[in-house]
């Protein structure tokens, strides 16, 4: 099955899925998190399933990603010899995780993510001055080892659920690999391009994808995603330690609700 575009989709409710696109991107580009605005944009489409709803998700935010990981590279510079392997193996991963995504349930997950995003938020507010120098914790092997183990567990866990993927990216390279919060999101919009991809890789010979809806969010994706890298590499790391703690708050929230009330919704990848 090959679709363009979901049957009864309305102008007004395409607008809107293209706003929540742009603010996706920008977001995703600044620190990650921007599937908290899109993939609840997109289940508001009449007649769109949830497993389409991600697949379509995912080709809009390769676009989105792949544009801000250019404009982080024009103007950050970061290095490739770590980000590239990492982001090879966080493709494979990816695409294994979302192979198995439907025999696993979200609900499992979510209370331990949960548990998890408060753990990175409080280290972040107790440790003020994480993330602004980059100070590596290694070199040489072990240094690619620990981004390779990174990319492989992330990348994962994008492919089966995906709430906060950018976030936690960034969180991991600042915190287990040493990079200040600019540096550790120019890397992690290279991984988190190429998670996306691989968990498309699954979803396309599957039919999931409406293509003339995913190609629309993946053009309001590219321009929030340049506008959010170059905020981003404007304002510094401290701008983006910032906007890592609100996201990060949000996903909180988001998932917190989820736990307590019990509702078992799609990943927000």
């Amino acid at each position: 099955m090959t679709e363009l575009l979901p049957e009864g989709l309305a102008t007004a409710t395409l607008l809107l899925v293209l706003l929540a696109a742009l603010t996706a991107g920008f977001v995703d580009a600044v620190v990650g998190g921007g599937g908290l605005i899109q993939l609840p944009a997109l289940l508001l489409v009449p007649g769109i399933s949830p497993v389409q709803a991600l697949a379509t998700n995912k080709l809009g935010s390769v676009f989105g990603t792949s544009t801000s990981a250019l404009t982080y590279h024009r103007r950050v510079r970061p290095d490739l010899r770590t980000a590239l392997p990492m982001a090879a193996v966080a493709l494979a991963s990816s695409y294994a995780g979302a192979s198995v995504a439907a025999l696993l349930p979200a609900s499992v997950f979510k209370p331990v993510i949960v548990v998890a995003l408060v753990g990175i938020g409080a280290f972040t507010v107790l440790r003020p001055a994480l993330g602004d120098v980059t100070a590596l914790r290694h070199t040489g092997r072990r240094h690619h080892g620990t981004a390779a183990g990174l990319g492989l567990v992330i990348g994962f866990y994008d492919g089966v659920l995906g709430p906060g993927t950018g976030s936690f990216l960034v969180f991991a390279m600042v915190s287990l690999l040493g990079y200040d919060f600019l540096n550790a999101s120019a890397k992690a919009k290279i991984v988190n391009c190429a998670t996306n991809l691989g968990a498309l890789l699954f979803f396309v010979p599957h039919g999931s994808v409406f293509w003339g809806l995913g190609l629309m969010l993946g053009a309001a994706n590219m321009l929030g995603g340049y506008l959010g890298a170059r905020t981003a590499t404007s304002r510094g790391s401290r701008f983006i330690r910032i906007a890592f703690l609100v996201v990060v708050t949000a996903l909180i929230l988001r998932l917190g609700a989820d736990v307590w009330t019990g509702t078992v919704r799609p990943r927000l990848g």
